[in-house]
């Protein structure tokens, strides 16, 4: 028999439930899907670090992933992420804790010397990343993958078009993992389909490897200056990516990255979100 205690008891207990699940609303993506979806604060970076979260948050993602060379704000005194200190880094974990958000991340840029990138390794380990995305230099790969080592933190190697980065062809990331086990691959499926290769099969030659993905579209294939567009309407065959994602159980995180309309990209960003989750959805 359900008494008045029992009912009252029964309606606490859905309350609770309804305020855990619009808690965690964000997360029904990652529990629907193989990987997580993410934004790339580049896709901000004419705002500062509080601005950029905000409009992250407004995507409805559960992650981001920094860049060094971001101006934080007057927040930080407008230092860039290549100059925070122990009260800088308090101050990032706060505001990403309240938007229950997560940076597992960060490109960097710049880094010329062992102490350079400890101080990235020792952010990155303030912070609990996971890895560190580069171009790194070849006479740097040694002490890099010892240094990753050490921090348990990777390297993933990144590429931006042909002519534009040493690393614009698969194989040459390959040559760079070579004796380095601490190296991994940031897979930039716009900039390989620039340089006139398909993702699909980059995506292939590298399995087993990526660590992360930018997840970004183009107008025209086969060009290094081809425009970026909202993901979905532009040359890059999606359903193909999803398919080999799905194949090579890819669990890591997806990083939208929106290089147009810099002032005013939030519903690109957002329209290519809804885009890749509906197409995964429609080919699951």
């Amino acid at each position: 028999m359900i008494t008045i205690k029992n009912s009252l008891w029964y309606l606490c207990l859905l309350a609770v439930s309804f305020i855990g699940c619009a808690e965690n609303s964000k997360k029904t993506q990652d529990q629907n899907a193989e990987w997580n979806i993410g934004v790339a604060l580049y896709s901000f970076n004419r705002f500062s670090f509080a601005d950029a979260l905000d409009k992250a948050d407004s995507a409805g993602v559960n992650y981001v992933e920094g860049f060094s060379f971001h101006n934080m704000g007057k927040e930080f005194n407008d230092k860039t992420m290549a100059a925070m200190t122990d009260e800088d880094i308090s101050k990032l974990k706060e505001m990403l804790s309240a938007k229950k958000l997560e940076m597992q991340s960060m490109y960097v840029s710049g880094a010329k010397n062992e102490a350079d990138w400890k101080y990235y390794f020792e952010l990155a380990k303030a912070m609990n990343m996971q890895h560190l995305v580069a171009e790194p230099e070849k006479e740097s790969w040694d002490m890099l993958d010892s240094l990753a080592g050490v921090y348990k933190i990777k390297i993933a190697i990144h590429e931006h078009a042909k002519g534009k980065s040493q690393y614009w062809h698969p194989d040459s990331v390959i040559a760079a993992m070579k004796d380095h086990p601490n190296f991994g691959v940031c897979a930039d499926l716009g900039h390989w389909e620039r340089s006139g290769l398909n993702p699909v099969e980059c995506l292939k030659k590298l399995e087993g490897n990526i660590l992360g993905v930018h997840l970004k579209d183009i107008h025209q294939s086969n060009n290094p200056d081809a425009n970026d567009v909202v993901i979905g309407k532009g040359v890059i065959n999606f359903p193909a990516i999803i398919d080999e994602f799905k194949r090579q159980q890819f669990k890591g995180v997806i990083h939208v990255e929106c290089e147009h309309k810099m002032e005013n990209n939030l519903a690109e960003v957002i329209a290519g979100k809804k885009y890749f989750e509906g197409l995964y959805t429609k080919v699951n």
